[in-house]
């Protein structure tokens, strides 16, 4: 497994911590780049701009990636076009919202 693949992996770790599905299912990620240093960017959004647990998933971010071995350096940088909508979940994400909310 390269580099990327691992780092996309290790996202799949990482919940928003409001609905406890994680932010790679949710499609909140939108691109992750490694350059020649190692050193990592991620282009991701919220589902809302106000969104009040974006320290709490950036530091997470920042932590789980740069666990990896030979990663240098994490940046995250938020962008908001495209606009999240719930569209963008993959079906993991909406199977575990649908168990989330079902009566017990």
């Amino acid at each position: 497994m390269d580099l990327k693949e691992r780092i996309w992996t290790v996202l799949e770790d990482v919940l928003d911590p409001e609905v406890h599905v994680n932010i790679v299912d949710m499609g909140l990620v939108y691109e992750v780049n490694v350059d020649a240093d190692n050193r990592v960017s991620i282009e991701m959004t919220l589902t809302v701009p106000e969104c009040p647990m974006k320290d709490e998933i950036v530091e997470d971010i920042t932590e789980k990636i740069g666990a990896i071995p030979g990663v240098r350096g994490v940046d995250v940088k938020f962008v908001w076009e495209p606009k999240w909508t719930p569209a963008r979940m993959n079906d993991a994400a909406i199977e575990e919202f649908k168990r989330q909310r079902s009566p017990v």
